[in-house]
């Protein structure tokens, strides 16, 4: 206990000095590096949005589900990542502690809504590929409604309710002055609020990716064969070998699409919500430049997500290039669309 109540103190007293210590041209350097990471996450997010929202050829569950991620993603740079900026370049916390309370409830919230869209992405694409046939059943748009409504009403029961009546803290004995904004959490609420926020959904995508690239690879094969047996009568055996390199590449591109989304979703969260869990059990000694960094990685993943889950499509990068490039008016956009589609 004493031990404890030592470790408190002195991190207290810590936390009470805000100055920087870093000089003016690493400064100038973090606020242009973090800037151009918050202008590309509102940017990439917001042209799918506007993509999906104004082509009706791009509206479908599963872009529904990607639209709302984005708005999350959008949120998340709009209103979270500048003063985050600030807060991490500067080292201190200039808008007060109700600010705080608020700053960190809507980290909480977005960043797990932008978790949450991504396990119901997999869990949409699950059902396409593996049960194709019940999935107009399964992903009706009054389930798309409701599984996007649970994505952000979760986030925001786990998020404002116990943050804003500092629930979080139930069990922290420590005092944060007003110049600093740190989120300490309970060890109880770290555990729970991690389960919930990142450990849950990505139990979710990797049983749901998966069974997609299993489901995949049959897949790949049975049209491997299905060609081969069409082509018994005049095929030759390099027509064989052409068939069973397509195969091969069909599994290929199935395991890395599927490998890039998963390893992305892990290296960028993983860290934050490890030491997240870890943190309180060690009486809050977790370096600050420590939380920085892990925190800015979970910003990043919103800041590729439009990359992974838009530009990755073919037709989200024609909306793209139509809305950064034509010139001639939005209806000959649209038609050019409806042309490529």
């Amino acid at each position: 206990m004493e031990q404890q109540f030592n470790a408190n103190t002195s991190l207290q007293i810590e936390l009470q000095s805000c100055t920087t210590s870093r000089n003016q041209i690493s400064r100038i350097f973090l606020y242009a590096f973090l800037s151009v990471g918050i202008i590309c996450t509102v940017v990439g997010n917001f042209l799918v949005v506007l993509s999906i929202a104004y082509f009706k050829q791009l509206q479908s569950p599963t872009n529904s589900f990607v639209m709302s991620l984005a708005v999350a993603d959008c949120l998340v740079g709009l209103v979270v990542m500048p003063y985050s900026m600030i807060r991490t370049v500067e080292g201190c916390w200039y808008f007060g502690s109700l600010f705080c309370q608020l700053h960190s409830s809507l980290d909480v919230m977005l960043c797990t809504a932008s978790i949450f869209h991504l396990s119901c992405i997999a869990f949409d694409r699950y059902y396409a590929v593996c049960n194709p046939l019940v999935y107009s059943l399964k992903m009706s748009p009054s389930r798309v409604a409701l599984l996007i409504a649970v994505c952000w009403a979760v986030p925001m029961l786990i998020s404002f309710g116990p943050i804003m009546l500092d629930l979080h803290v139930a069990d922290v004995d420590i005092l944060l002055p007003q110049d600093v904004c740190v989120f300490l959490v309970s060890r109880i609420y770290a555990v729970m609020a991690s389960l919930v926020a990142f450990y849950l959904p990505m139990a979710i995508m990797l049983v749901a990716y998966w069974k997609i690239f299993k489901a995949a690879k049959r897949q790949a094969r049975q049209i491997s064969a299905l060609e081969s047996q069409m082509a018994a009568g005049v095929g030759k055996d390099s027509s064989k070998k052409k068939k069973h390199r397509n195969t091969m590449r069909r599994e290929r591109k199935a395991a890395k699409t599927l490998g890039i989304i998963m390893g992305v979703f892990l290296l960028f969260w993983m860290p934050f919500f490890t030491v997240n869990i870890v943190d309180p059990f060690i009486d809050y000694s977790t370096e600050v430049v420590v939380w920085d960094i892990f925190l800015w990685l979970g910003y990043i993943n919103s800041s590729l997500n439009p990359f992974l889950y838009g530009f990755f499509n073919r037709s989200f990068r024609r909306a793209f290039l139509m809305f950064m490039g034509c010139r001639k008016g939005w209806k000959m956009c649209k038609a050019r669309l409806e042309d490529a589609t």
